[in-house]
């Protein structure tokens, strides 16, 4: 009984926050303005190719984002695993963005790389007749997800790969093992499993990108996410029904992302995942 008591409060909040709302829209996305029940929002929304096509859009936004930000925030993060010079002001500013906001930082992109940004002034008195557009566009969007969401990528790994004992690293040395074998066999491992969540994460908010694709990119073109395609079905097109299997579809492309990271984290950390966590401190 007494666990049942302290489980009870997760449970509940649980309940109330996640599963009540998803299974309220998935009712909701079942019931047409025509009336009835039936599948008719999304067979319309997958033979709607301008809203089918906002899975593709939504995914080659997600997914290169996400692998770009994964990527570098763990060399920084792995090159700052022993302590390095200024690290506390180094860390200060690369996670400084997240105290901006998303309407911030998007504000900022078009102040620095808009047409009359100071990159492109930079670029005008050097002499370039034709500065690169980097916003309103593919590239702005990428830029404004990539600034809000390498901070906790970049946080959360340098906490997991700090937590590992630093002795594995020095015996793997001076057992003869250079660096890239260090790290292939020994760190890797166990780093594995803090790259999976932090993937997994930056995924689902790639994912469900929505204020930087329409303050940095083409809503209504080359950018509209997924999460634009449902926001006018319900707030300009009054059809909450429809916005809700569109809601739908984005998280079940939300859950089979997550159900990829979760099966190459596993092929990826390959004989190394029986000593998950033997190394941490």
């Amino acid at each position: 009984m007494r666990v049942v008591s302290l489980l009870a409060p997760s449970v509940a909040y649980l309940l109330v926050m996640f599963v009540f709302p998803f299974a309220y829209g998935v009712l909701l996305s079942l019931r047409p303005k025509g009336g009835g029940v039936s599948l008719a929002n999304y067979v319309a929304f997958f033979l709607d190719p301008w809203q089918a096509r906002t899975i593709w859009v939504t995914a080659s936004i997600a997914v290169p984002n996400t692998l770009l930000t994964v990527l570098l925030a763990l060399i920084v993060a792995y090159a700052m695993r022993g302590g390095i010079w200024l690290e506390r002001t180094i860390t200060t500013m690369l996670v400084l963005p997240i105290a901006l906001g998303t309407v911030l930082v998007a504000e900022g992109i078009n102040g620095f790389y808009g047409p009359k940004g100071w990159l492109n002034q930079a670029l005008l008195s050097l002499g370039l007749a034709e500065p690169t557009r980097l916003t309103h566009n593919y590239t702005g969007v990428m830029l404004a997800l990539f600034v809000q969401h390498f901070p906790f990528c970049f946080l959360m790994l340098l906490g997991y790969i700090s937590g590992i004992d630093p002795a594995l690293e020095a015996s793997a040395r001076v057992l003869g093992a250079g660096p890239w074998a260090v790290f292939r066999r020994v760190m890797w491992p166990l780093i594995a499993p803090g790259v999976a969540i932090a993937g997994a994460l930056v995924f689902v908010m790639n994912f469900g990108v929505f204020p930087s694709a329409v303050l940095v990119g083409q809503p209504a073109g080359a950018t509209r996410t997924i999460a634009i395609a449902a926001y006018q079905e319900a707030f300009e097109h009054y059809d909450m029904s429809m916005a809700s299997a569109i809601a739908v579809v984005m998280g079940v492309c939300q859950l089979a992302g997550l159900a990829v990271i979760l099966f190459l984290r596993r092929r990826m950390a390959g004989t190394g995942v029986a000593t998950m966590g033997a190394g941490k401190r």
